[in-house]
């Protein structure tokens, strides 16, 4: 592959996918789909936190160059955060779980902040974004395990023009690591005075305002060529049509189970995961360079 990275996306040959050697990875990915429809109901991430790791893996195994396959799993994971955000944010509103107040005051840099991001994440190294993906997730993940559950840094959530910067920054951070954005609105919403349980639910909802102006930034991005089959711009069609279904399926379930957990208890579940994921992302860096 020919590359002079950072800079515009060049073509380059991959060997077709071997399907046949893919058939346990499709497997994993199916399990893995509905374990992150469950954490995103649960904690109103968007699945992707589990997916980008995961669809990344795949591709890998089916042929795809690490220069690229961290680019269509984030490409692909924000396009699946669709249809999951749809079905885990109706599940949250029947009990009353969204905030629409501050939904809709951070609604216009969060649409803005997504498309700017991926517009960028499109052209960027992958080892850069495996790294803001690990940071990212290290931060709130020290922020969820550490430090104690009654901080707050404000009494109530900004909104106006402070609300609309924090909004863009969450919506940006999060189309570049294809995740929903509950990762960082969560502790954003809770550190300002929000409870837990409407936080999560809220981010829900905030999962399709960033996931629908970032996968139109990645189907806009130049692709290039020798992209597996059915890859439209950035975003891979099969592992979309493989993964949507499953995390819908399972969204509503983590909603329902997000509503009879204890604060804490949510917190900690939410940190350690976090914490995992952001190893995997650091280990994935090292292994770009």
């Amino acid at each position: 592959m020919e590359s002079d990275r950072p800079g515009a996306i060049l073509a380059y040959t991959s060997r077709p996918m071997d399907l046949a050697a893919l058939w346990p990875w499709l497997l994993v990915l199916v399990a893995c789909s509905l374990f992150a429809g469950v954490v995103a109901g649960l904690l109103g991430v968007g699945g992707g936190i589990v997916l980008v790791p995961v669809l990344d893996v795949v591709l890998r195994a089916g042929g795809v160059p690490a220069d690229w396959s961290m680019h269509i799993a984030i490409a692909t994971s924000l396009a699946t955060i669709i249809p999951t955000a749809i079905a885990s944010s109706r599940a949250h509103h029947a009990r009353g779980g969204v905030d629409w107040g501050i939904a809709r005051a951070w609604a216009p840099g969060m649409l803005c902040g997504a498309l700017a991001g991926s517009l960028l994440a499109a052209r960027a190294p992958d080892a850069w974004l495996a790294g803001v993906f690990g940071i990212v997730a290290a931060a709130v993940a020290t922020k969820m395990l550490l430090t104690p559950p009654d901080l707050r840094l404000a009494d109530t959530t900004p909104r106006g023009a402070g609300g609309n910067l924090i909004a863009a920054v969450i919506g940006g951070l999060s189309a570049m690591m294809g995740i929903g954005g509950g990762t960082l609105s969560v502790p954003a919403m809770t550190l300002t005075g929000g409870a837990i349980h409407q936080a999560v639910g809220t981010a829900a909802f905030f999962g399709l305002l960033i996931a629908l102006p970032g996968t139109l930034g990645y189907l806009s991005a130049d692709a290039a060529t020798g992209l597996p089959p059915l890859t439209l711009g950035l975003v891979s069609l099969p592992a979309l049509a493989v993964v949507a279904p499953c995390t819908m399926l399972t969204a509503p379930w983590g909603a329902r189970l997000a509503h009879r957990l204890p604060r804490r208890l949510l917190s900690q579940v939410f940190g350690v995961f976090l914490a995992i994921v952001s190893l995997r992302m650091f280990y994935r860096m090292t292994t770009s360079f």
